[in-house]
């Protein structure tokens, strides 16, 4: 059993990912966007013109959660949602003109981050896959 509440690796993984949200929160603040909606950016980035299940699938945020992340976005004009051409029961989120500029503008926000926490990119990524394959394992 653990002898102090720092030796719980939920307990690091917490303190890690409150750390990095707090990071980001300055440098998100430039674009007026939190760290949830920065991500369901991102997943746009990545992949445009998709359903909002494939945004929830890409995030892991649930329907709940992404539903109002999603209204706001729409909302500051970053994307839209239209009913799909092909499946009327599905809406397809796209990015706007809008939100293509700010993955432009936004492109740095990694490597700015990555920089602050001055760990090796190497021990960035062994961390990334640590954290994948506790998620994977956990599922």
């Amino acid at each position: 059993m653990a002898q102090k509440l720092s030796d719980n690796v939920c307990f690091a993984l917490y303190t890690a990912s409150n750390a990095l949200v707090r990071a980001y929160r300055p440098l998100l603040d430039e674009f007026d966007l939190t760290y949830p909606q920065y991500i369901v950016m991102q997943s746009l980035w990545y992949s445009d013109g998709v359903s909002l299940k494939e945004v929830s699938n890409s995030t892991q945020l649930d329907s709940g959660t992404l539903t109002p992340i999603v209204k706001r976005l729409e909302a500051k004009a970053l994307l839209t949602r239209k009913v799909s051409a092909q499946d009327e029961r599905k809406k397809v989120i796209s990015l706007t003109e809008k939100g293509l500029l700010l993955r432009d503008k936004a492109k740095d926000l990694k490597a700015q981050l990555e920089a602050k926490s001055s760990m090796q990119p190497e021990d960035v990524e062994m961390l990334r896959k640590l954290c994948l394959e506790l998620a994977d394992k956990l599922s």
